[in-house]
């Protein structure tokens, strides 16, 4: 705090906002809100990483080439699910049917009938049997009676030897086990059957299979028994036969749940079989063949987290993430000139890395399918076809190439890590990566897009040809394989590309090549306003879009770009195109008639009002940038030196401030291009004639004095760039004002060469170059021919 408790200023010059964490202000610097993105973009990538991932490579089928050497950390006990799956099963097996045995069902059979039977009244003869006796005994017997049978049993003699002998025939004492099917009990008694007594629930093994009887036998011997009933008509031991067949039931039965029950209980009792790895013992080596052993070891050392937990191994990875993208973003910003993301451009470059590794993580489930549906292709072949270089293909086009490139190392080595640190897949993506950022490189149409696709798939099958035979194997099914999903991938790189950069453009405001390309349409809103409203400003900028192109190609700057800014560089003169010379043709200057202090805002404000319009018809960063500092922080000599001439001593003098352009001066080799190209078409309109050493002459004065006022310090063009640039400016301004020869008189006028008054007279619209200059030469200097010499636009 000062004296008068007040605040000292903020001398950092970091740009500063305030976030609320639940209504508790927090005031952050640009530059940690940057650190903060990436920490955050590296959790994002732990997260992605971690599941499905690991640091242990992994191989799918046996005859895969290990690519490095695998030790174990520690002592382990590896599971082996297979050899514990067939324990569980043979466990399964082992369980003996369950079956149920009730004697009381067979007993109840003779209860039932004898009870029955003693309800019958033999009617008197000639009587017809009492109905209802038939439904009293049909509900005793619990089944139906036919009127036959009725008839029958109600005539029957029912004695008390009768019943003796009836409950005899019932009685399965010798035989007591009755079973439905008695095949399918031979078959289970083969292994063994538990019997359960459900009356004492005491259990016995059955192993003899004359214990048990079917249906069939014991229908068959009711039939012999009943037979033997010498008391009883055949016909009424037909009856008898027929209603006990009906009321007989099994009494031992297949209990089906309590075997399941039992079966899942021996499964769960078996203990998980283990393999033993000793610490430092070695699982596979590098060039080695896996086998199946191998696989599993690997599959479980990865399943566990090798040495680590979930957590650790997870907490590791953020850790390694972190220290990777801060001290490669740090070594990019302090080492690599053109290196300057700000905060847009690292939340792109952010969203491009997570969406990248979200895209390939998609790739490998679907390849882990596509692997179960085609097992004769190497499951590794499938990873040749992932698109790998759309990451930097996007920020190549949306940024530069180095920021590119730093993006290419970073996600390369991230993406070996996701491949269980495989070298192979590191140095593919990269390899692919840059190839990708080189080829969409000045991007001024989508079929470039196409093309770069193509230069991948070509590096593509080169790469896997040289990884292919590095391991030492030979020409084979398998190389055809991986060269042909090579191939695929750059074109998916390109498709994707192509699909998702217009997405790009509208959300995060970028102007690339192509939107620069739709700009360049003559037929543009803006561009026809400008040649209606002001159309010697719009021939203007034409000029000054030959003259920046043509030297952004001399010096490696991008030429679209310098070309489109200079056709909108000076839109906002539409706003008051009379204030300006090139668009008052032969009228009044309307400058005359206002204080110098007042031109000068006019002028500015040809900046200001570029700016708006470059927002409103959203034209991009770039070219609001450009119209921004297009003059930079130029003085308006000509008002500037007329204030001064009218300075009064006893009055506040002139400040040379208030005459200056608010800037900023350009920060880019295109924005400079554009100063230097407005400021020399300008001053070329001022040549009376203009040869070619006078133009030389004018331009070279042009570039010193705008050098020499400091308006290219912040700017990267050298000396060298600056004298290509006057080259180029001097080839190009020489095409524009080359010489032509003078043509001679048309035969009419040489018909009529005596009547000279008469000639003058009747071709008054016509005068000669002498004539011409000599008018010029004694023409007032006005305001008007100051500000065209001077190049005021």
């Amino acid at each position: 705090m000062t004296k008068n408790g007040k605040k000292p200023p903020d001398l950092s010059g970091a740009k500063k906002n305030t976030f609320y964490f639940f209504r508790i202000p927090i005031v952050l610097t640009e530059a940690q809100q940057n650190r903060i993105l990436l920490l955050f973009l590296c959790l994002v990538l732990t997260v992605i990483i971690v599941p499905k991932g690991g640091f242990v490579p992994d191989y799918y089928s046996p005859g895969d080439v290990a690519s490095r050497d695998v030790k174990a950390p520690r002592n382990m006990m590896i599971p082996d699910e297979a050899l514990t799956e067939k324990k569980r099963q043979e466990a399964r097996e082992a369980v003996r049917p369950v079956y149920d045995f009730d004697a009381e069902v067979t007993a109840e059979l003779g209860d039932r009938l004898i009870q029955a039977l003693r309800i019958i009244d033999p009617p008197v003869e000639g009587e017809k049997p009492d109905p209802e006796i038939r439904q009293t005994l049909e509900d005793a017997l619990d089944a139906g009676i036919s009127d036959e049978e009725f008839s029958v049993l109600s005539r029957l003699p029912v004695s008390d030897d009768l019943l003796h002998d009836i409950r005899e025939v019932l009685d399965f004492s010798p035989v007591p086990m009755i079973v439905a099917n008695r095949k399918v009990f031979l078959n289970d008694a083969e292994k063994g059957v538990v019997v359960r007594d459900l009356r004492s629930q005491q259990e016995n093994t059955v192993g003899r299979s004359d214990e048990v009887i079917g249906m069939g036998d014991a229908q068959e011997m009711l039939r012999t028994r009943l037979d033997s009933v010498e008391t009883l008509s055949k016909r009424e031991r037909e009856v008898l036969f027929a209603l006990t067949q009906r009321l007989l039931r099994p009494n031992l039965t297949f209990n089906k749940e309590e075997t399941e029950s039992r079966k899942t209980a021996a499964m769960a009792s078996v203990t998980p079989v283990f393999f033993q790895v000793k610490k430092g013992e070695m699982i596979v080596r590098e060039g080695e063949r896996v086998n199946e052993e191998q696989i599993k070891k690997l599959r479980a050392l990865r399943d566990i987290g090798s040495d680590y937990s979930v957590f650790t191994m997870g907490f590791g990875l953020f850790l390694a993430t972190m220290i990777l993208v801060l001290v490669g973003h740090r070594f990019a910003t302090r080492n690599i000139r053109k290196y300057r993301p700000n905060g847009r451009d690292l939340l792109f470059i952010s969203l491009t890395f997570t969406g990248l590794f979200i895209l390939i993580k998609l790739c490998i489930f679907v390849s882990t399918a596509l692997e179960s549906a085609f097992p004769y292709i190497e499951s590794t072949s499938y990873y040749y076809a992932f698109p790998f270089a759309v990451g930097a293909m996007l920020v190549r086009l949306v940024l530069n190439s180095e920021i590119a490139f730093v993006f290419a190392a970073l996600s390369s080595v991230l993406i070996g890590v996701l491949f269980g640190n495989s070298l192979v897949i590191s140095g593919f993506a990269l390899v692919s990566s840059v190839t990708g950022a080189h080829w969409v490189r000045h991007c001024k149409t989508r079929s470039t897009l196409y093309r770069a696709g193509m230069w991948i798939s070509l590096v593509n099958v080169g790469t896997v040809v040289a990884i292919h035979f590095m391991a030492g194997r030979m020409v084979d099914i398998h190389l055809l394989h991986k060269m042909g999903f090579a191939l695929a991938g750059g074109i998916v790189c390109a498709i994707i590309v192509n699909g998702t950069i217009p997405l790009i453009e509208s959300v995060f405001k970028y102007t690339t090549d192509i939107k620069l390309l739709e700009l360049a349409n003559m037929n543009a809103p803006v561009l026809r306003e400008l040649m209606v409203q002001a159309p010697g400003t719009y021939h203007h900028s034409i000029i000054v879009g030959n003259l920046a192109e043509a030297a952004a190609e001399e010096i490696n700057a991008n030429p679209l770009l310098a070309r489109v800014a200079a056709y909108y560089h000076d839109i906002g003169k539409i706003r008051k195109p009379l204030y300006f010379i090139e668009n008052t043709g032969n009228s009044a200057n309307k400058h005359d008639k206002l204080a110098p202090s007042m031109s000068a805002l006019i002028l500015m404000a040809h900046v200001k009002d570029g700016v708006e319009i470059a927002r409103e018809n959203k034209l991009g960063e770039p070219l609001v940038d450009i119209i921004r500092q297009h003059h930079g922080t130029a003085l308006i000599k000509f008002f500037y030196d007329k204030a001064k001439s009218k300075e009064d001593p006893g009055v506040q003098q002139v400040d040379e401030r208030d005459y200056r352009y608010p800037g900023p001066r350009p920060q880019s080799r295109e924005a400079a291009l554009i100063m230097l190209a407005d400021a020399v078409e300008a001053a070329s309109r001022t040549l009376t004639e203009p040869t070619p050493a006078r133009i030389q002459g004018m331009v070279q004065k042009i570039i010193n004095n705008i050098f020499i006022d400091g308006q290219l310090n912040e700017c990267e063009l050298t000396l060298k760039d600056l004298n290509n640039i006057a080259k180029s400016f001097n080839r190009i301004l020489a095409g524009i004002f080359h010489h032509r020869v003078d043509y001679p008189e048309p035969a009419y006028k040489e018909r009529e060469k005596d009547g000279g008054k008469k000639k003058a007279i009747e071709d008054t619209n016509r005068e000669s170059a002498k004539e011409a200059k000599d008018r010029e030469a004694d023409s007032p200097k006005g305001g008007a021919e100051d500000l065209k010499r001077l190049g005021m636009s």
